[in-house]
């Protein structure tokens, strides 16, 4: 792992063990999601701006928007790689990109994100525009892939309720990313994703959602190929998904 010499972009290289697959002896979505937020934190810890240091005035990166492209997925016993810079920010947020790259170092996969930084109290966004660190370290770099769509509400043509429990709480006490894509992922039969890769997911990250809160999830499924997915709860949106899947 390791800083670039301009301090710019940040990678990591993981191996992909047999614990960590999916039944398609595949890296899952949930553990990339895991790798995303990982690589990010250590590039902002690299920097002196991560969770210690923001804790200090009480405040927090939180993310707000992901949209993942994959050709495919780092396969059962193979190194990747993760590679992370952000191309650019206003007083809102901070666009993070990633690329992933497979053993052979080909790159196999984009990652697109969108951070802000909130009061951890009022839960408030925080003015980014001042922060020297971001300014200094911007590498304007683009990301190939297209940004996330516009996530509108839709008509479902199914539903599916849920109750959040214990597990799916984060230290924040809300609930964690990595659950929000599991109860997703889970809507669909196994067969679908033995037929199909997913080769583009977006998340949106409304509201937070907490313990014991009834969500109710709504699916789109009028196109099979590219599928609409919001998590609510109280008829508020808390989450909105799109997945497009890809034919093996």
């Amino acid at each position: 792992m390791g800083l670039s010499q301009d301090r710019k972009e940040y990678s990591q290289q993981f191996y992909l063990s047999a614990g960590e697959c999916n039944p398609q002896a595949e890296m899952p979505v949930t553990l990339l999601m895991n790798r995303i937020i990982e690589v990010a934190t250590n590039h902002a810890n690299a920097w002196g701006v991560g969770y210690a240091r923001l804790i200090k005035d009480d405040q927090g990166w939180v993310l707000s928007r992901v949209t993942i492209e994959m050709k495919r997925y780092p396969r059962v016993d193979e190194n990747y790689s993760l590679t992370t810079w952000i191309e650019d920010y206003n007083r809102h947020f901070s666009q993070r990109n990633m690329e992933v790259r497979d053993c052979n170092d080909e790159i196999i996969g984009y990652v697109r994100t969108i951070w802000v930084v909130i009061n951890l109290s009022t839960r408030e966004s925080v003015d980014i525009s001042k922060l020297s660190y971001i300014s200094e370290n911007v590498s304007g770099r683009p990301c190939p892939i297209e940004p996330q769509s516009r996530l509108r509400p839709f008509e479902p043509t199914r539903t599916e309720s849920y109750q959040f429990q214990y597990t799916d709480i984060d230290f924040n006490g809300h609930v964690n990313t990595v659950r929000y894509i599991e109860h997703i992922l889970n809507q669909f039969p196994m067969q679908q994703y033995k037929e199909n890769i997913i080769q583009r997911l977006e998340l949106a990250f409304v509201k937070e959602s907490y313990y014991d809160n009834q969500a109710m999830i709504a699916i789109d499924e009028s196109d099979p190929a590219n599928v609409r997915l919001d998590i609510n709860v109280d008829d508020i949106t808390r989450v909105r998904s799109r997945l497009i899947f890809q034919k093996r």
